[in-house]
C-alpha cells in the first residue's frame, strides 16, 4: 500500500494480487452507502462488469453503470457529456460517487466527470491496466482531448482510493500490457538506483507479469513522492513528462496507429537522442534505455518524429509557455533535468539528431 497525501486530501492506493475479488469490501471501508455510477469501456465490461456490479450492491451500493467504446476516442467532449448526462438523469447528489473501471482513458474521463458534475463529487479508480496501474491512476489528473489536441481540457481532482490488482493483466494482449510498461521504464529512469536495475532485469512480456506487482509498487511509490511534493505540477512534477513532448504529438498523428506507451517509449528514445548531441544525456544511457523499451517489444523510432506536423504540433503542449518549451532530459539514470527551449529552436533540435 502507498499512501499519497497532498494539500487538500490524503488516500491509499492499494496494491494486491486478488483484491478484485474484495472490491466492495475494500471501498466500504472510505464510502458511506450512496448512489455510484460505474464507468468502464466494452473491453473491459465484458470481462469484469458484472462481477464488479455484484460485489457492489451485495455491500449496499446503488449502481449505474456507463459503457463506452474501447479507446482514445472516448477521451472526448461528447463522453463527458453523456457521463454527466447519466448522472442527472439518476439523480446524482454530491453525496454519490464515480468509479472508474479502466484503464488510463476511462480514469482520465471519470475523473473529470466527478470533478465537474456539480462542482465535484467523490471518485475512486480501480485501474485494470499497465498503464493505469504504474501511472494514470495516481496524481490527480484528469483530462479530455479536444481534436488533434491531447489531454487539453482537464483538471486535477484526486480520488478517494485507488485499488490495483495486479491479476487483472492477465487478461491483458500483449500490445496493451507492454505499452503500459513503457511508463515503467520511464519511471525506473527518473528514480534510478535500485528501480532502475530492475527494469534492467525484465527481458520479456512474461517477465513484466512474473515481476508485476514489485513494478507497479515502485512505479507508484516514485509517482506518490513526485506528487507530494508538487501536485499541481509547478515544478519537479514536470519530471514525469519524459517522453511525453514528443510522445503525445506523435501518437495523435499516428491517428490510433500507436498506442499512448508505445508513442512515449519513442519519445523518450528520441529526445534522449537529440540530448546526447547536445552533451546532456550520455550515450550509455541511451543504449540502457533503449534495450529496456526494445527487449520487449516496445517501437523505438518512428519516420513521425521528423515531421514538420510533429513541431507544428508542440504549439499545443501544456508545457508550451509563452513559446517556450520545458523538455525534460535524463542526464543519468536518477537524474532528470528540465531544459528549457524556444519553439523556434525545435526544428533545428529535432532535425540535427535525426
Amino acid at each position: 500500500m502507498v499512501t499519497v497525501s497532498v494539500p487538500e486530501k490524503t488516500y491509499q492506493v492499494q496494491i494486491l494480487k486478488g483484491m478484485r475479488h474484495e472490491i466492495g469490501k475494500r471501498i466500504q471501508q472510505v464510502w458511506s452507502t450512496r448512489q455510484v455510477l460505474v464507468m468502464t469501456d466494452e473491453n473491459v465490461a465484458a470481462l469484469y462488469l458484472s462481477d464488479t456490479v455484484t460485489q457492489l450492491q451485495a455491500a449496499g451500493y446503488q449502481v449505474t453503470t456507463l459503457v463506452l467504446p474501447a479507446g482514445e476516442h472516448s477521451k472526448s467532449l461528447a463522453c463527458l457529456e453523456k457521463a454527466i448526462a447519466r448522472l442527472a438523469e439518476k439523480h446524482f447528489t454530491r453525496a454519490d460517487g464515480v468509479i472508474a473501471l479502466g484503464g488510463g482513458v476511462i480514469g482520465d474521463l471519470a475523473g473529470l466527470t466527478a470533478a465537474t458534475y456539480m462542482r465535484g463529487i467523490a471518485f475512486i479508480q480501480i485501474a485494470t491496466s499497465l498503464t493505469a496501474q504504474v501511472d494514470s491512476s495516481v496524481g490527480g489528473k484528469t483530462a479530455i482531448n479536444l481534436g488533434q489536441t491531447k489531454n487539453i481540457m482537464g483538471t486535477f481532482y484526486q480520488p478517494d482510493l485507488v485499488l490495483i490488482d495486479p491479476t487483472y493483466l492477465k487478461t491483458l494482449a500483449n500490445r496493451d500490457l507492454v505499452e503500459g510498461y513503457a511508463e515503467v521504464v520511464k519511471s525506473s529512469a527518473l528514480a534510478g538506483g535500485e528501480f532502475w536495475q530492475l527494469t534492467g532485469r525484465i527481458k520479456t512480456v512474461n517477465d513484466i507479469l512474473t515481476n508485476a506487482s514489485e513494478l507497479i509498487t515502485q512505479s507508484v511509490t516514485y509517482k506518490a513522492k513526485i506528487v507530494m511534493q508538487d501536485e499541481r505540477e509547478a515544478g519537479i512534477r514536470k519530471y514525469l513528462n519524459f517522453g511525453h513532448t514528443i510522445g503525445h504529438a506523435i501518437e495523435l498523428l499516428a491517428d490510433g496507429g500507436l498506442r499512448h506507451g508505445e508513442a512515449v517509449s519513442i519519445g523518450m528514445v528520441a529526445i534522449t537522442k537529440r540530448f546526447v548531441a547536445e552533451n546532456v544525456s550520455s550515450f550509455e544511457f541511451l543504449l540502457a534505455l533503449s534495450q529496456r523499451l526494445r527487449v520487449v517489444g516496445l517501437p523505438i523510432t518512428s519516420a513521425l518524429v521528423s515531421q514538420p506536423a510533429m513541431i507544428a504540433q508542440l504549439v499545443h503542449d501544456k508545457k508550451n509557455l509563452s513559446g517556450i518549451l520545458q523538455l525534460v532530459a535524463v542526464k543519468e539514470p536518477g537524474q532528470p533535468v528540465i531544459i528549457k527551449k524556444s519553439l523556434a529552436e525545435m526544428t533545428e533540435f529535432i532535425e540535427g539528431a535525426s
